[in-house]
């Protein structure tokens, strides 16, 4: 499922670097049934002591578990995606209680759902009350769904984050330029994140440049273990130009000769 949907998997990678060092865990494309209907995301919060970063838009009450699905600017977030976030919320307040008699009270859950684009249809289906820029509430449920909509978030650093799965390239450069990573690995979450914005065949030039643009400057900050990941000798040798190659071959002969010239001179002794 992960290789199939690229953006699910580092929507949430990218929530476990929002969250690292912080009381907050996040269980990732959780399977809660025997058919592989993934739930995109848990927040599990352990503790009540209050959180050391400020939270993006609309996320800023979390409790015990709070359920999260995700449509990228390649899906459509409608009624029938808010009736599966409902049933996964069934089945997972049933699997974490101590029993189906004694249930996890109510008040220990919130379901959200994030979008990359304004969800028309559903807009047309159930009653949508704006929060404030980009967020509203579902009406008209006896369960409290939060949606947030990616591309109507303001433009600051405590959204940046969410803006990476934007798509339009005034936000998406905005979620590159100013989020501040909480774990080392982050630049190659940044990179796989943008490559899977290359792969895509109908991306718009413009973004596509800025994509390409965007992926060479993340190759500049990655480990070299990590630019390597994946390339075989041959993909490596290849990369490389004739005068570096010449330079490697020389130093390899040199190497090779010193080191019979020490085995000799050990046999000797």
């Amino acid at each position: 499922m992960s290789e199939i949907r690229p953006l699910h998997r580092l929507f949430g990678l990218s929530w476990i670097d929002f969250f690292q060092g912080t009381s907050i865990e996040v269980e990732t494309e959780l399977d809660l049934s025997m058919k592989m209907q993934f739930l995109d995301l848990v927040l599990i919060r352990k503790g009540t002591e209050p959180l050391p970063r400020l939270l993006p838009d609309g996320f800023e009450v979390l409790v015990a578990h709070n359920l999260i699905t995700f449509k990228s600017h390649q899906e459509a977030l409608d009624a029938w995606s808010l009736w599966e976030l409902i049933g996964h919320f069934v089945n997972y307040r049933k699997q974490i209680g101590p029993s189906l008699q004694a249930l996890l009270p109510l008040e220990d859950f919130r379901l959200f759902a994030v979008c990359a684009r304004f969800p028309h249809n559903l807009a047309q289906q159930v009653e949508l009350e704006p929060v404030r820029d980009g967020v509203y509430e579902v009406r008209g449920l006896a369960l409290r769904i939060r949606i947030i909509v990616v591309n109507q978030l303001p433009l600051q650093d405590h959204n940046a984050m969410l803006h990476l799965f934007s798509a339009r390239e005034e936000l998406l450069r905005f979620g590159r330029d100013r989020y501040r990573p909480h774990a080392r690995e982050t630049s190659t979450l940044l990179y796989e994140l943008f490559k899977a914005y290359r792969e895509e065949p109908d991306m718009p030039d413009k973004l596509q440049e800025f994509v390409r643009q965007s992926i060479k400057d993340l190759l500049d900050t990655l480990p070299v273990e990590e630019r390597l990941k994946g390339l075989s000798a041959e993909d490596v040798l290849h990369g490389l130009s004739p005068e570096t190659l010449e330079a490697l071959r020389r130093c390899l002969k040199t190497n090779g000769h010193s080191t019979k010239t020490t085995g000799s001179e050990e046999g000797n002794g």
